[in-house]
């Protein structure tokens, strides 16, 4: 609500206010008014790879007096909020709501691991003696670096397994990388600590991808995120980043590995006040004050414990491992948006590989409106992809759903009906003004022609829910949540909350903030086992009558389905969820619906229709 009175508020200021003398954009497609122009953002159209930002720059011949002191930055999302303002109903904006990656249990237990907030490393180091064997970055050990080695080499010997594993697909590009930039080699196992070499990892504090991104220092490194893609998830890209940084870290402090390596999870700022506050710039020395925060005491002893391991695993009880291939593939460009799956299909291979090799990509297929977008294909296909693109007409690349407007449509209705959102018809239609939908226009829906049936989220959704293993349950902090609260009321500890969603003994719950409150590994929590006793009695006496109560309030029917129809609107249409009607049916996840088709659902009492 805070956020939609906010972009009412610039919507009536904008119309009120002259604009800004120097409008720069990051899309030539925008035009630039004219000094005596007012600003609205009615006026634009809203592209989905570009934000409008206003610059306080003064135009020549200006004064800096003249200018605002304050500079305005607006993502698409918000601008397309905006334009909702002005045409919908505020309260009824469901389609916009932030969002935040699920994750999947395989990264649930990584960020378990790399969290490690049950473990208790020693406050002193000890003896500091260097390693026995060669690196190209300088590593030492001491009590808090063997500790580390004891568990990963211990209690997370199953996890550090698999990072083991997963950073044979990334070693040799990401060596290579740094060194490019005249990095230690060594260094680019800061991805192991960071993510575990994972693409989809996701923090708390919403950093992304094997690097660990926050959403401004990836800005400044070049790493674009909007809601088709994420390019802090991309192992290329980021890793090129991320060299670039440590890099300018590392000369920041004046060749010094240690503190540029803390100020990679610190930041810059709070390394150099630690060096002016204890007045030295010796690591450990720093490690001894309570000013640095425990992570960062421990983040550089974890990379030199990883580094021990890694280059000699079998030393420490890592036998028998099964390296992934490298990192492998061919890159073309394509002219227009096109979907993943033709792509998939014109290289000979699969969605899956072509979303595996483009973990950028968030939804299926490249971004609305991007021309030469480039793609990787595996490697071998690329003369034969580059054949056979050229002889698909445009119009058959991206398959979109279209939708003729009728009278009383709107976008919010039509967003609702589709179970997509007002932000990319706005964007994918250059809509300026919501209000001005003409009746009998053509649009172009963010879904595919014909497959309408297919999950929503299978189709537009993140790469995370296409995941064909249960997602962990999650739960949105309300405003007085503790989090004794939440881990009462879903039967798991804090000490699980806190490892699951990466939160320290200080970090603060906000409002809105999403919490991962169990995991589908396999793994029962152990508050869960406690309660599970108790629970299950109840259960065996209310058997029966369950089943009876169940019975009489079921009730079979069958559903014809009509143009336009999806499994989400369906869903919605019977309150039931999408991927009951799957399990009802024997549905794929990439079955595709015709009008026509007829559906079995089994609705309870209060959901019929």
């Amino acid at each position: 609500m805070k956020k939609l009175w906010a972009a009412a508020l610039l919507l009536f200021i904008g119309g009120c206010l002259p604009a800004p003398p120097e409008i720069v954009t990051r899309d030539p497609a925008f035009a630039v008014p004219s000094a005596s122009e007012p600003a609205t953002l009615a006026t634009y159209p809203v592209s989905p790879a570009a934000g409008f930002i206003l610059s306080t720059a003064p135009p020549t011949g200006a004064s800096a007096a003249s200018v605002p002191a304050a500079t305005t930055v607006l993502s698409p999302e918000a601008a397309a909020n905006a334009l909702l303002v002005a045409g919908t109903p505020a309260a009824e904006d469901e389609p916009l709501a932030e969002e935040e990656p699920p994750i999947d249990p395989e990264t649930a237990e990584d960020i378990e691991i790399l969290a490690g907030e049950d473990l208790a490393p020693p406050e002193d180091e000890g003896q500091t003696l260097p390693a026995e064997i060669s690196f190209d970055f300088p590593v030492v050990k001491n009590e808090k670096v063997l500790y580390y080695v004891d568990y990963f080499s211990g209690p997370a010997q199953k996890v550090f397994k698999r990072w083991l594993e997963r950073s044979a697909r990334y070693l040799p590009m990401m060596q290579k990388a740094f060194a490019d930039e005249g990095l230690p080699q060594d260094l680019v196992y800061l991805a192991m600590i960071e993510s575990g070499f994972n693409n989809r990892a996701y923090s708390w504090a919403h950093a992304a991808g094997p690097w660990q991104f926050i959403e401004g220092t990836g800005r400044i490194y070049g790493l674009g995120n909007d809601w088709w893609r994420d390019e802090r998830r991309d192992p290329v890209k980021a890793t090129r980043a991320a060299a670039r940084h440590l890099k300018d870290l590392y000369n920041y402090f004046e060749g010094d590995w240690y503190l540029a390596v803390a100020a990679y999870n610190a930041g810059s700022g709070k390394i150099s006040r630690a060096v002016e506050m204890y007045g030295t710039r010796d690591f450990w020395q720093l490690s001894h004050g309570s000013y640095l925060k425990p992570e960062t005491k421990n983040y550089l002893p974890k990379l030199l414990a990883a580094l021990l391991i890694a280059k000699e695993p079998e030393k420490y009880g890592f036998t028998e491992l099964e390296y992934l291939p490298p990192f492998d593939f061919e890159t073309v460009k394509v002219p227009t948006t096109t979907d993943l799956e033709v792509i998939a299909n014109l290289s000979g291979s699969s969605y899956d590989a072509i979303k595996d090799l483009n973990p950028e990509l968030k939804r299926w297929s490249t971004p609305p409106g991007v021309k030469n977008y480039e793609v990787r294909i595996p490697s071998g296909n690329r003369d034969a992809f580059v054949e056979k693109y050229a002889l698909l007409p445009e119009n058959r690349r991206a398959s979109y759903q279209h939708h003729k407007i009728k009278s009383g449509d709107t976008l919010l209705g039509l967003a609702r009906r589709y179970g997509i959102r007002v932000a990319d018809i706005v964007s994918l239609n250059k809509i300026s003004n919501p209000r001005a939908l003409r009746v009998g226009a053509d649009l172009i829906l963010p879904l595919q022609k014909g497959g309408a049936g297919r999950f929503p989220v299978a189709d537009i959704g993140d790469d995370h829910q296409r995941s064909r293993k249960p997602t962990p349950k999650s739960y949105k902090v309300r405003s007085g949540d503790n989090l004794w609260k939440i881990a009462k009321r879903f039967g798991v500890s804090e000490k699980e909350l806190k490892a699951w969603n990466r939160l320290g003994n200080k970090s603060v719950l906000r409002p809105g903030q999403t919490l991962v409150v169990s995991t589908t590994s396999g793994r029962q929590s152990v508050a869960a086992k406690q309660s599970d006793a108790k629970k299950t009695l109840a259960k065996k006496n209310d058997a029966k009558k369950t089943v009876a109560k169940k019975s009489a309030a079921t009730q079979k029917i069958v559903y014809k389905v009509q143009p336009g129809d999806t499994l989400f609107g369906i869903g919605r249409q019977f309150k039931v969820a999408a991927r009951q009607i799957m399990d009802w049916n024997n549905l794929s996840e990439n079955h595709i619906l015709q009008p026509g088709d007829r559906l079995t659902l089994l609705l309870r009492g209060e959901h019929r229709s």
